[in-house]
């Protein structure tokens, strides 16, 4: 049992045949694309915001209390692993969610604040914004702060500073965007 639960892949396929098994059994023939799809949106979430909120309440706070010689455990195996489940994590809930909204029939009056579905597309935007954020800001940043890619001493603090900026403008910008998403009641 140890060597199973060991290896996170045969975990997750086990577990992904379970969900499967789940959905099948107690739901048989309602499993369509959009209950896929929300459930990925889901998985995906909880992913990105779990590692979002693990950066800005574990690892970024602990840095400077670890000594410098351990300091690359961090920066060169932990952080880069984080960083990639984080970005693609964020990219996927975004694409998944969607895909919920177009197989509901309401991505384009959300996406474009017609009621009823303002709440939604304040929602569907907040979480655009914040997985830009990961793409665009954070990433960039945070390859020259693990020294991924070259970078002068002062670069490096500066991107550390704006990822780190971009990073707590996400945990900001999180409660408001669970609250849309869980205060939306249609589709």
């Amino acid at each position: 049992m140890a060597k199973f639960f060991g290896n996170l892949n045969a975990v997750l396929i086990v577990s992904l045949i379970l969900t499967v098994a789940l959905m099948l059994g107690l739901h048989p023939g309602e499993v369509t694309a959009n209950s896929v799809m929300r459930w990925a949106h889901l998985f995906f979430g909880v992913l990105w915001i779990g590692l979002l909120y693990y950066f800005n309440f574990v690892q970024v706070p602990q840095m400077p209390n670890i000594p410098d010689d351990q300091k690359p455990a961090v920066s060169k195996h932990i952080a880069p692993s984080a960083l990639f489940y984080f970005r693609w994590a964020a990219l996927l809930t975004v694409v998944t969610g969607l895909f919920v909204a177009m197989f509901s029939k309401y991505l384009v009056p959300a996406l474009t604040l017609q009621a009823p579905y303002t709440m939604i597309g304040v929602g569907m935007w907040i979480a655009i914004i914040m997985a830009a954020n990961v793409w665009f800001i954070i990433w960039p940043n945070q390859k020259k702060v693990l020294g991924i890619v070259d970078a002068e001493p002062d670069a490096k603090a500066a991107a550390a500073k704006m990822a780190m900026m971009a990073s707590r403008t996400n945990t900001l910008l999180s409660l408001p965007m669970f609250y849309t998403m869980v205060s939306f009641n249609g589709g």
